[in-house]
């Protein structure tokens, strides 16, 4: 199956931080200090207590299929889905590397960085099935 290609992120002060550890390797997540809450995308205000007392964490890069949606019209077909990170958010996502017929609700997943249109920008995060 073909890959599908993905734009490439034009950061902001609010993610400069969040693109730099992608192209470092490391998957970040809010934090907010104030009400302890994380979340996903990063933002320099908490989005459940509105605080501005917020950090990046390094994230588990694991969880599970919360919903999911193949897009067959595209071209290559690709799946968008809501994933739940072990570490509290849910976040949306493409899920890579899979037989788009075999994905479940549930089904628990594993962060893979994909490259971008521009090979100097950072990739993004997307999952992949784990093995069960």
């Amino acid at each position: 199956m073909a890959s599908r290609s993905f734009p490439s992120p034009v950061p902001d002060p609010d993610t400069e931080a969040f693109w730099q550890a992608a192209k470092d390797g490391t998957f970040m997540i809010g934090s907010c200090r104030n009400c302890g809450e994380k979340h996903y995308y990063p933002r320099s205000v908490c989005p459940h207590c509105g605080s501005d007392d917020v950090t990046l964490v390094a994230s588990s890069g694991t969880g599970e299929i919360y919903s999911w949606s193949v897009l067959r019209r595209a071209d290559p077909p690709y799946a968008i889905a809501y994933v739940t990170l072990d570490d509290g958010p849910t976040m949306m996502t493409n899920i890579v590397d899979c037989d788009l017929d075999a994905l479940a609700i549930g089904q628990r997943v594993e962060l893979v960085f994909s490259p971008t249109e521009d090979e100097d920008g950072p990739p993004v995060p997307t999952f992949r099935p784990t093995a069960p």
